[in-house]
């Protein structure tokens, strides 16, 4: 097999790009002007290129003829969706159909995993047909313009699977920890910790507490990524997500308990989201028939991991 990775000089592409060198040949697109959260050279080549040039595209596949791609480049920050919309979602959707639209050209065979998220359900209210947890068909409402984005990504690929028979397969995936990625929740909880630990920083600023979430290791969701690509069926959409279930608060003071000093936290208006989603509760049985996937980390050793990398570089 021959993987590419679009964004594999990001966060998750980046732990993408890593474990699949245990599954082939392994090739990642970045753009000269992207900021690096991995080594400078990583240990698979990377191929310049901005997806917004559909050339360049082509001449990527061209010269490394992959079997897959991870489509999991796009501005993936939700908050800052709220201040430059236009930019992200231009961003996200430009480069999505561009990148469909060169397999289409260049290989229609290549298999497309197309990561979106399950920001696209957006806020989830009681209803008499539906449980708390949501199944692939749950009814899409984003509120972010980024859910808008990656809900738009997700009806290219199957528009385009079923237009032009190009091998897309769908996630959505739910909530999951990345020490890489700091705009998350759970990472920038994780290094406000660490740098409180070192006199950097007082107070842990934080956002919306109330939000219940499950959460899953960010090995074991490349680890999924990487069974939808060669174990799923282009044309469906499966949910990823974890098993542990809590409120973001309830993460904090497990964060809080790990850490070497006392933390003393406080609500920042400035992270509030115009528009949150505050239930997300994935049902992802439809993947793990279909995968036979199931989350190997525990959440303990979750949090420890992401708490050790922060505290590396804080």
């Amino acid at each position: 097999m021959r993987h590419l990775v679009t964004g594999a000089l990001g966060s998750g592409g980046s732990y993408m790009a890593e474990y699949l060198l245990k599954h082939g040949e392994v090739h990642g697109l970045g753009r000269w002007h992207t900021s690096r959260t991995v080594a400078e050279k990583p240990a698979y080549p990377i191929h310049e290129c901005d997806l917004s040039d559909l050339p360049s595209i082509c001449r990527v596949l061209e010269e490394v003829s992959p079997t897959h791609i991870y489509h999991l480049a796009s501005h993936a920050n939700v908050r800052a969706s709220f201040d430059n919309p236009s930019a992200v979602l231009r961003n996200n959707i430009d480069c999505t159909l561009n990148l469909l639209e060169a397999v289409r050209v260049v290989d229609p065979n290549i298999i497309v995993l197309l990561c979106s998220s399950s920001e696209v359900y957006g806020q989830v209210h009681a209803k008499a047909n539906y449980s708390q947890s949501l199944d692939e068909a749950w009814p899409k409402n984003p509120v972010s313009p980024y859910a808008v984005s990656k809900l738009t990504q997700d009806a290219l690929g199957y528009a385009w699977f079923k237009s032009f028979g190009l091998r897309v397969i769908r996630t959505r995936m739910f909530t999951y920890l990345n020490p890489r990625r700091a705009d998350l929740f759970a990472t920038s909880f994780a290094m406000q910790v660490a740098r409180i630990e070192k006199g950097k920083q007082n107070i842990l600023k934080h956002g919306n507490l109330r939000s219940v979430r499950t959460v899953l290791d960010v090995r074991d969701a490349v680890r999924a990524y990487h069974l939808a690509a060669t174990k799923g069926i282009p044309g469906e959409v499966y949910n990823i997500g974890g098993s542990h279930t809590m409120t973001v608060e309830d993460f904090l003071i497990t964060l809080m308990g790990m850490a070497k000093c006392d933390i003393v936290a406080k609500e920042d208006p400035k992270l509030m989201r115009p528009a949150d989603v505050t239930l997300q509760i994935p049902d992802c049985q439809f993947f793990l028939k279909r995968t036979g996937w199931r989350p190997e980390i525990s959440f303990e050793e979750s949090v420890a991991f992401l708490l050790d990398h922060c505290r590396s570089i804080a």
